[in-house]
C-alpha cells in the first residue's frame, strides 16, 4: 500500500510540473499574440494614413520600365 501511495505521489509530482510547464507556455505565447495583434494594428493603421483618398489608375501603378 505504502508503494502504490508513493508512487501516485510521483505522479502528482510530475503532474503538477507539467501543468506549471504549460501555464507559462500558454502565458508566452498569448503575450506574443498580443504583441502581433498591436503590430498589426499599427501596420494596418499606417496603410490606412498611407492611401491617399482618390481613386487611381491601374496605369499609375505600371513599373517605369513599361
Amino acid at each position: 500500500m505504502e508503494s502504490r501511495i508513493t508512487e501516485l505521489e510521483i505522479k502528482i509530482s510530475y503532474t503538477e510540473d507539467l501543468v506549471e510547464e504549460l501555464n507559462r507556455l500558454v502565458y508566452r505565447q498569448q503575450e506574443q499574440i498580443d504583441l502581433l495583434f498591436r503590430e498589426i494594428r499599427s501596420l494596418r493603421e499606417q496603410a490606412q494614413s498611407a492611401q491617399p483618398n482618390e481613386q487611381r489608375s491601374l496605369r499609375d501603378e505600371l513599373p517605369p520600365h513599361y
